[in-house]
């Protein structure tokens, strides 16, 4: 009788403990329209497929987050990584592609006009360029719009936006939001989830440190 107590208890403390689990990786989701924030669109369609550049953005990036490509720092011949292969660079070039957009492209051609601009040493490599954070960032704030960095301004923060965090990880703004209206990470870090609610997390530990929308006009 005492064994099967006992097993009676066991069965309902791990129980709790899975339920627990289940609950804390599936809290509540929120979106812009919950905190009453209207999501910002384009005015522009660059790959006229009917879907305005930022929600193409959006969900190049959920492509992204969806495939979890292995997390894998190398150096390839011609610049792109195998599509099952990446690290947090790789998810943005992979997301404006989505929306008819070359990246490396762009930075290319800005390092190539404004070399002294960024930290390479004056060493062009198009291999190996476009998927640096440090020239990612000097290349948003060149060439696209920069946007506020603090997080208690929930309604800038807007889905296909783009984030960067200290000189080591960039990442892609959802559309879904925590119950403070801060929005989830689209990103790849190596971890398991790659859509997450971690802005807070991160800006506690590497800090953001910009903030960039996509501005067709100045292409």
């Amino acid at each position: 009788m005492k064994k099967n107590k006992k097993n009676t208890i066991f069965i309902i403390i791990f129980i709790a403990v899975i339920l627990l689990i289940f609950l804390y990786n599936h809290k509540k989701i929120y979106y812009a329209e919950n905190f009453g924030i209207k999501t910002v669109t384009s005015e522009v369609d660059y790959d006229n497929d009917g879907i305005d550049d930022y929600t193409d953005i959006l969900e190049g990036a959920k492509i992204e987050a969806k495939n979890r490509p292995k997390y894998k720092s190398a150096y390839y011949i011609g610049g792109y990584p195998p599509d099952n292969e990446g690290v947090c660079t790789d998810v943005i070039w992979r997301a404006l592609k989505n929306a008819g957009y070359s990246l490396k492209d762009m930075v290319d051609t800005d390092i190539k006009n404004n070399v002294e601009k960024y930290p390479i040493g004056g060493k062009i490599d198009p291999n190996i360029d476009f998927r640096r954070v440090k020239n990612l960032k000097i290349y948003f704030e060149r060439n696209q719009l920069i946007l506020t960095t603090d997080l208690a301004n929930i309604e800038e923060w807007q889905p296909g936006d783009i984030a960067v965090f200290g000189e080591s990880h960039i990442g892609i703004i959802s559309d879904k939001r925590n119950a403070k209206g801060i929005p989830y990470l689209l990103h790849n870090s190596g971890k398991f989830s790659r859509e997450g609610d971690v802005l807070e997390k991160y800006d506690k530990t590497i800090k953001i440190t910009g903030h960039y929308r996509m501005n067709s006009y100045k292409l």
